[in-house]
């Protein structure tokens, strides 16, 4: 469908949508998955993710702050340090310093970024296929925009010399790819001989049985929530950066890292009782539902925001059930390296 700008009115739309477009968008997002196989939704990826960042990311920031990922948890660690820590040790496995320029695969709204040019100095460009996440992280980086610059642009067909940064990160953005390999090879492509390039990947463990039909329903239902294709085993990710290139210095699932008593999907199972975690919780979650419903009503939101708000609901329930059995990991952590040229 043609997008157009929002239009000014009482309504308050989702992103850059015009209020009358919201539910046909929700309509052609949830049509991708009732009628495609992952194979049909590889092959429409963009218009899948771009209508879902669209729909999503004022709840993202509304609900989870400018950092849209999870993180492994320590005994007694809040869910705002554990995702700075969780993007700090990105920055240490990667040796980042002032100086380098580090390349941003599908960067969100630029909370990461933020986040890491002040930690190491680094300069920054962010690629990202939604021009409305591309806004808001060039607002959230105003006090930082010397050391960030960003990209409008499709990471699987990247817009930048070979051979140009010193380092890549992709957090929890690379799922979405159609083609794993493909994607992973363009990123070796951009890098200079030696660089690395680390990442959080969304990825079904061992622990996942596709003849189980209660898995393969936790899968779908993530797939719905968040835009996914396909969800790759772990060993599918490690195969694709090597086949892409990379050497392979590093692959482990960093949720088993977490204390037993904070997983990485508590703050979805509303046991963290802070006022700024209510949105996070079924109950603040259910809440914002019906609110949104009466909103609807008074024609104060465009009609399909509730709709949304479901999606992502059913979404987040899959997500702790996945954890929950342990067949899904949204931090299975990788650090790979562009081989040096062959000295003979």
């Amino acid at each position: 469908m043609t997008r157009e700008p929002v239009k000014r009115s009482s309504s308050r739309s989702l992103a850059d949508l015009a209020p009358e477009h919201v539910k046909s968008v929700v309509d052609e997002y949830s049509g991708l998955h009732e009628t495609d196989s992952p194979e049909g939704r590889k092959e429409h990826y963009q218009s899948l993710v771009n209508h879902y960042y669209d729909l999503v990311t004022d709840f993202y920031e509304f609900g989870w702050g400018r950092s849209f990922h999870f993180a492994p948890r320590r005994k007694g660690e809040s869910f705002k340090a554990s995702l700075l820590r969780h993007e700090h040790f990105l920055a240490d496995q990667l040796d980042l310093k002032p100086g380098m320029q580090v390349l941003d695969v599908g960067c969100g709204v630029g909370g990461p970024m933020h986040t890491l040019a002040g930690y190491s100095g680094a300069s920054f460009v962010g690629i990202n296929n939604n021009a409305y996440q591309i806004e808001r992280a060039k607002v959230h980086t105003r006090d930082i925009q010397s050391q960030c610059r960003f990209i409008h642009g499709n990471y699987m067909q990247i817009p930048e010399e070979a051979d140009s940064y010193d380092g890549a990160f992709a957090i929890e953005s690379m799922p979405h790819a159609p083609n794993k390999t493909e994607a992973f090879r363009e990123v070796l492509r951009i890098l200079r001989p030696g660089a690395c390039f680390a990442g959080y990947e969304w990825c079904l463990t061992e622990d996942f049985d596709p003849q189980n039909q209660e898995h393969q329903r936790i899968k779908k239902d993530i797939e719905v929530g968040d835009a996914l294709p396909d969800i790759a085993r772990t060993t599918e990710v490690c195969a694709a950066l090597r086949e892409a290139g990379f050497e392979l210095l590093d692959a482990r699932d960093l949720a088993l890292e977490s204390d037993p008593q904070t997983p990485w999907y508590r703050a979805l199972q509303g046991r963290d009782l802070t006022l700024s975690s209510i949105p996070r919780t079924p109950m603040g979650r259910a809440l914002t539902n019906i609110v949104l419903r009466v909103l609807e009503r008074l024609k104060l939101v465009p009609e399909g925001t509730r709709a949304v708000s479901t999606i992502l609901n059913e979404g987040a329930d899959a997500l702790v059930e996945g954890g929950e059995t342990g067949i899904f990991t949204p931090m299975y952590y990788f650090l790979a390296r562009k081989p040096l040229p062959s000295k003979d």
